[in-house]
Formats: C-alpha cells, structure tokens, sequence
C-alpha cells in the first residue's frame, strides 16, 4: 500500500516563495509516475506538475516557469518548489501516484493514492 504525506504548506505573500515536500512510503511500482494536485475553493482539483521514474516532468500551464518538481530518489520524496507566488495559487494542494505511466496519466482519476493535502495560502 503507497503512502503518501504532503509538508510544507503555509502562507506567503504575492511574490514569494514556498517549498512543498511529499514523503512516499511503502510499495512504489519501479515505472512510476507522482504528481501534485491542487484544488481551490469551489473549483475542480487539477494536476500542477507531475514526473515519472525517469525523470522526465510536465507541468500546468499556470505553473510552468514558477514552479520546479523533483524528486530524492534515495529518501522517497517529492518536491515542489513554487516561485513568483500569486493569489491564484491559493489552494489545497495534494500529492497522488498514478496507477499507470505518467504517459497515460491526465486526470486526478488516473492517480489511486492520494496524501491528505497541504494548504497553501497566497497574500496580494
């Protein structure tokens, strides 16, 4: 069973900076594929940014430029770093592992683990 804890969120002003960390734990699949997800009040979850086992990562085009995802392969964690912060990106966000390559992966529905999620609260 994939664990995962979502860290790291907090308040920030317009313009700053936030890190988000998610610790993964129990069985991972070798060809994965993690993403972050973040969901605003009244509005659909939607996926920010999200890498597979090789590597390779996508992002929204809402985020692309202002945030980075990677990942410590050794410590089994994923990482958001989150740049030039807007209001718009006020949310819960969450971090899920897709039951199938990130190829095939698009929507939250394509993602069966899910942590609890972080909230992240962006000041103008």
């Amino acid at each position: 069973q994939v664990q995962l804890a979502e860290s790291g969120g907090g308040s920030a002003q317009a313009g700053g900076s936030l890190r988000l960390s998610c610790a993964v734990s129990g069985y991972t699949y070798s060809s994965y594929c993690l993403g972050w997800f973040r969901q605003a009040p009244g509005k659909e979850r939607e996926e920010v940014a999200a890498i597979d086992d090789k590597g390779a990562t996508r992002y929204s085009d809402s985020v692309k430029g202002r945030f980075t995802l990677s990942k410590d392969d050794a410590e089994n964690i994923l990482y958001l770093q989150m740049d030039s912060l807007s209001p718009e990106d006020t949310a819960m966000y969450y971090c899920a592992e897709a039951y199938y390559s990130c190829a095939i992966s698009h929507s939250s529905a394509d993602f069966g683990y899910w942590g609890k999620g972080t909230l992240v609260t962006i000041s103008s």
